[in-house]
């Protein structure tokens, strides 16, 4: 009988066992569970806040950006303002020195043409004053023993007169 003693069940022990299991189990409740549970209350608060902190920075990170963004578009717009301001003011200039240039070019040639001119006519009136010394001597070589001075003088200047209005 002895080893029915062994495998038989006491209900007393079960009992006891079972007060005790519930004794550990309140007692592990009410000091355990509670403070880890607040515990991990209070990390799962801090994850949140770190979370919602992330997301303002986000936030706030895009803002920025797209300010950044508005700021470089402008400046981009004012260099291609600049850029197109100094493309036409070196346009300008540019017409201004081919005017100048083309303005002198003109005068330049002007002043020649007037100094052509100018020498056609020192030209001509040295050719009038070699004929008129020619035709002068020649005239008084021819004519010296039939006319006077003063005949001689007339002629010269009818002559030069007749020369004058031809080349006009």
């Amino acid at each position: 009988m002895q080893s029915l003693e062994v495998i038989s069940v006491n209900l007393w022990s079960v009992l006891i066992s079972l007060a005790n299991l519930l004794i550990l189990f309140l007692l592990f409740k009410k000091f355990l569970y509670g403070p880890v549970n607040r515990m991990l209350e209070k990390r799962q608060g801090e994850i949140n806040e770190k979370y919602h902190d992330a997301e303002e920075a986000k936030r706030i990170a895009q803002e920025d950006r797209m300010l950044w963004d508005e700021k470089i578009g402008n400046i981009k717009a004012e260099t291609d303002a600049m850029i197109a301001g100094a493309k036409a003011s070196a346009s300008l200039e540019k017409d201004a020195i081919i005017t100048k240039a083309k303005e002198k070019a003109e005068g330049i040639v002007r002043q020649a043409e007037a100094q052509a001119e100018l020498e056609i006519k020192k030209a001509e009136d040295g050719i009038k004053k070699e004929i008129v010394e020619v035709s002068a001597a020649l005239a008084n070589k021819i004519l010296e023993r039939e006319i006077n001075a003063e005949d001689h003088r007339r002629l010269i200047d009818s002559f030069i007169e007749k020369i004058g209005d031809e080349d006009e």
